[in-house]
């Protein structure tokens, strides 16, 4: 088993700090993909032109694919990428969508056209949602545990279209006769699933290809491991394993480590408070997890070597950092990788430069050891040529 690497292209915007790097998002003209008013300085929106050159970074560097979100904070993750597709030749495209605001046939439909306009370039991340404010502004108002219910009837109905010949599926949230998609993709995109509640496992078991989980501390991601596996094996499946991780990689630790404080030393107190409270209302049991992996203070953010928790203090969903040297950094991915995880999806601030850290750190010092292929015949584009 390989290490698999993939990168995330910030669709909400981007920029040098952990606060205000997002041109869509909450406020007075945020809100519903309006653009909003940034209030630091650098802020990097997130136009064609620039995630096509993390895109080409990305695959330069040697990631194989990159993961785009989904909410209504950023752009479209089936436009944007189709798009990028173009920038791109080798490049997969890890597309985020919400299972509860389009037709299952109809997403089996889109992955199917995807991937004939890609040559089979597509990754599929299924975000069944924890947040419900989130939720309803799509118009979706399932509580926590129906949402999970209504996701494992969507992809029992997406792979059953995906056969080719009619299907018919009588459920609680759906009602499919003759479902069908007339020429079914080619490759079949792989599904990745998260989540870490009771009601998530089960569905995981079920359909997920590879199940991803945000960075905790590798004795407390073994234990979801096993506790996937065991079900997984109860549904006579195998499900392989990933991570979602941020990353600051340097030519030193002490480097790496500045990096780290500086980040931190944006963020004053009421910023930090008012991100704790919103984020502490969220019903996900995974953002729950990487709170407590800090509550909410600035001591003791280093919660296993090498991995820090400074960016949930005002960031949801991922919270935690691979920060260290080169060689550091490529000793956690590989003791990650000792436990079951295959793939990493990461990302950094901003995430132009840190993909090129990364890609000329960490990349080759895993290569060293056997853990991914060397990148041959790499160049540096010109955009980017003389900085990181």
């Amino acid at each position: 088993m390989t290490v698999r690497l993939h990168w995330f292209l910030p669709t909400g915007g981007d920029g040098r700090t952990l606060v205000d790097r997002h041109a869509y998002g909450p406020g007075p003209t945020g809100v519903g993909g309006t653009r909003g008013t940034a209030t630091a300085a650098g802020v990097r929106a997130p136009d064609l032109g620039y995630l096509a050159q993390i895109a080409k970074a990305a695959e330069q560097l040697g990631f194989e694919a990159v993961l785009t979100p989904t909410g209504t904070w950023c752009e479209d993750a089936w436009l944007t990428t189709v798009a990028l597709a173009q920038y791109t030749e080798r490049l997969k495209f890890l597309v985020a969508f919400r299972p509860g605001v389009i037709s299952p046939t109809l997403a089996a439909q889109m992955a199917a056209t995807y991937q004939r306009l890609t040559g089979g370039r597509l990754l599929l991340n299924v975000v069944t949602g924890g947040d419900s404010a989130e939720q309803r502004r799509f118009g979706d108002h399932l509580d926590h545990d129906q949402r999970y219910a209504r996701t494992d009837e969507f992809l029992s109905v997406v792979r059953g279209v995906w056969t080719g010949q009619p299907y018919d599926f009588d459920g609680c949230h759906y009602r499919v006769e003759g479902g069908l998609t007339a020429l079914p993709p080619a490759p079949v995109p792989p599904l990745f699933f998260g989540g870490s509640s009771p009601a998530a496992g089960p569905v995981a078991a079920r359909h997920a290809d590879v199940y991803l989980t945000w960075g905790e501390p590798p004795a407390q991601v073994k234990e979801k491991i096993d506790w996937i596996r065991s079900l997984a094996e109860r549904e006579g499946r195998e499900v392989r394993f990933g991570v979602r991780l941020h990353t600051i990689s340097r030519d030193s630790a002490r480097d790496a480590w500045a990096v780290a404080h500086r980040l931190l030393d944006d963020l004053d107190a009421d910023t930090i408070a008012a991100a704790q409270s919103a984020l502490g209302r969220s019903e996900s049991v995974g953002q729950q997890r990487m709170l407590a992996l800090h509550g909410g203070s600035r001591d003791d953010l280093e919660i296993h070597p090498n991995l820090w928790a400074g960016v949930g203090l005002v960031r949801g969903g991922a919270g935690t950092a691979l920060v260290g040297s080169h060689g550091e950094v490529a000793d956690l991915i590989e003791e990650y990788h000792a436990l079951g995880v295959e793939h990493f999806v990461l990302s950094g601030y901003p995430h132009l430069e840190e993909a090129y850290w990364f890609g000329e750190g960490v990349i080759p010092e895993l290569a060293a050891r056997g853990l991914v292929e060397p990148v041959r015949g790499r160049r540096v584009p010109l955009e980017v040529a003389g900085g990181r």
